[in-house]
C-alpha cells in the first residue's frame, strides 16, 4: 500500500487579494475623500498669512515654516471636526455631541434627495431636476403648513404628504415627456428647475402666501402642530428616522420588487430591457415621478424640522445640486447615499465652525466636495494618482497582444 503524501496548503494569492481590494468602489471613494483633504490642505495653507510670511526665510529657518503649516493645517481640520462631530472644549456632553446632531439634522434633504437621484442614474436617467422638485414640495408643505390647522400627528402626516405629492407632480412632467417624446430630460429638468424658481417668487407675491401686512417675499410660519418632533432638545428630529426609512424602502424597491428589477434593466440596456418585453416608458415615468416625491421630502427638513424657517424664495439653498454629489458618491446605493449625506452634512456643519473659528472661507467646503466628484466620476484618475492596478487597462493589454500574436501566426501559416 502506498503512502499519499499530504498535500502543502497553498499560499494565499495575495496579489489577487489585493487587486480585489483596490478595485472595490469603497476604497476608490476613501482615496477621493482622501486626494479631496489633501488638496484642500493645500488650499488652506497657501491662504494663511504665517505660511506665507515663514516661507520667504525656508532655508534659513524651516522649523518655523513646518510649524506654521501643521498649526494652519491641523487647526483648520481640526475645526472642521468639532464643528461636524464631538467638540471636546464644551462644557457639558449634551453640548460636546451637538454637533454631531447637526450633522444628521443637516443630512436630511441630501439623504432624501439623493435616494431620489440615485434611482434615476440607475434607470439612466441624468435627473437634475432636484433643485425644482424640491421647491414643489416646499410650496405644498409650507401652504398646507401655515393655512390648515389640525391636531398634532395629522397635520404633520398632511404636511409630509403634500410635500411628495408637489415633488412628485414637478418629476412627473420630465418622466411623462421622456416616455412619449423622448425629450432629452436633462434639459428638461434644467428648464424646470428656473420655472420653478419662478414660479415660487410668483407665489410669494399673492396675499395668501405672504406674511398678513407684510410686503417681504416670505410665507408665515409653519403651524406648531406641523413640526417634526425633536430628540432631546436637539436639531435631530423625526425627519431623519423618515430618510432612514426611504433609504429602506428604496432598497426593497430596487432589490427586491418587479418595478426595481425593470429599473436595473431598463438602466443596463433599454433595447434588451424592451426586446424581453419590458414597458421602457412606463419605467421612466415610475422613477421620474417617486424621485420627484423623494426630492419633495427633502423640503419637509428645512421646513418641519427647525422651529423658525418660513417659505422663501431661497428654501431649497443648494440641496438639489448637492444631492447629484451624494448619489454620485454614495454610488446611487441606499446605505452609500445615507453615508455620503451623513458626510456631507459635517462638511457643511464643521465649515461654519472652521470659519468662525481659524478665519479659513467656508468655501473650502465646495472645493472639497468638487474634487470628491471629479474623482468619483473618473476612477482611473484615482487609480493613476496611487498606482493601483487598473484591471481594464491590464484586460486592454492582453487583449492588444492576443491581437498581435494571430496576426504573426497568420503571416507565418501565409
Amino acid at each position: 500500500m502506498t503512502d499519499i503524501a499530504p498535500t502543502a496548503p497553498q499560499a494565499p494569492n495575495w496579489r489577487a487579494t489585493f487587486r480585489k481590494i483596490t478595485n472595490s468602489s469603497a476604497v476608490t471613494v476613501v482615496l477621493a475623500i482622501v486626494v479631496a483633504l489633501v488638496v484642500g490642505a493645500i488650499l488652506i495653507a497657501a491662504a494663511d498669512e504665517d505660511v506665507q510670511r515663514t516661507v520667504t526665510y525656508l532655508f534659513a529657518q524651516p522649523g518655523d515654516f513646518f510649524v506654521a503649516l501643521g498649526q494652519s493645517i491641523g487647526g483648520a481640520y481640526a475645526a472642521l471636526f468639532q464643528g461636524a462631530v464631538v467638540n471636546f472644549g464644551a462644557s457639558s456632553s449634551g453640548a460636546a455631541l451637538l454637533p454631531l446632531a447637526r450633522t444628521v439634522a443637516n443630512s436630511v434633504p441630501l439623504i432624501f434627495a439623493g435616494l431620489a437621484l440615485g434611482m434615476g442614474f440607475r434607470a439612466g436617467l441624468f435627473n437634475i431636476g432636484g433643485q425644482g422638485q424640491i421647491m414643489l414640495g416646499a410650496v405644498f408643505c409650507s401652504y398646507l403648513g401655515f393655512a390648515l390647522h389640525l391636531p398634532v400627528g395629522l397635520h404633520v402626516i398632511v404636511c409630509v404628504l403634500g410635500a411628495f405629492v408637489g415633488g412628485a407632480i414637478w418629476g412627473f412632467v420630465p418622466g411623462i415627456l421622456k416616455a412619449t417624446t423622448g425629450a432629452n430630460e436633462v434639459i428638461v429638468t434644467i428648464m424646470l428647475n428656473s420655472i420653478a424658481g419662478f414660479l415660487l417668487g410668483f407665489l410669494l407675491t399673492l396675499q395668501s402666501f405672504r406674511v398678513p401686512g407684510s410686503n417681504n417675499p416670505i410665507s408665515p410660519m409653519v403651524d406648531a402642530n406641523a413640526l417634526y418632533p425633536t430628540f432631546f432638545g436637539t436639531p435631530v428630529s423625526v425627519g431623519f428616522v423618515l430618510a432612514i426609512a426611504a433609504a429602506v424602502g428604496v432598497w426593497w424597491l430596487m432589490e427586491r420588487s418587479t418595478l426595481g428589477f425593470r429599473i436595473k434593466a431598463v438602466g443596463a440596456n433599454k433595447d434588451a430591457a424592451l426586446t424581453s418585453g419590458m414597458n421602457v416608458r412606463t419605467t421612466y415615468i415610475w422613477v421620474m415621478t417617486i424621485g420627484g416625491g423623494l426630492c419633495g421630502l427633502a423640503a419637509t427638513a428645512p421646513l418641519l424640522g427647525t422651529p423658525s424657517q418660513a417659505l422663501s424664495v431661497d428654501i431649497a439653498s443648494t440641496f438639489g445640486f448637492d444631492a447629484i454629489t451624494v448619489a454620485l458618491l454614495g454610488r446611487s446605493k441606499p446605505l452609500g447615499t445615507v453615508l455620503a449625506g451623513l458626510l456631507f452634512g459635517g462638511l457643511r456643519a464643521g465649515g461654519y465652525m472652521m470659519q468662525a473659528g481659524t478665519g479659513v472661507p467656508i468655501d473650502i467646503i465646495l472645493v472639497l466636495q468638487s474634487v470628491i466628484v471629479l474623482l468619483i466620476a473618473a476612477p482611473p484618475l484615482v487609480k493613476a494618482i496611487f498606482r493601483l492596478p487598473d484591471p481594464s487597462r491590464r484586460h486592454k493589454v492582453r487583449r492588444a497582444r492576443g491581437m498581435k500574436a494571430s496576426v504573426a501566426r497568420s503571416e507565418v501559416t501565409a
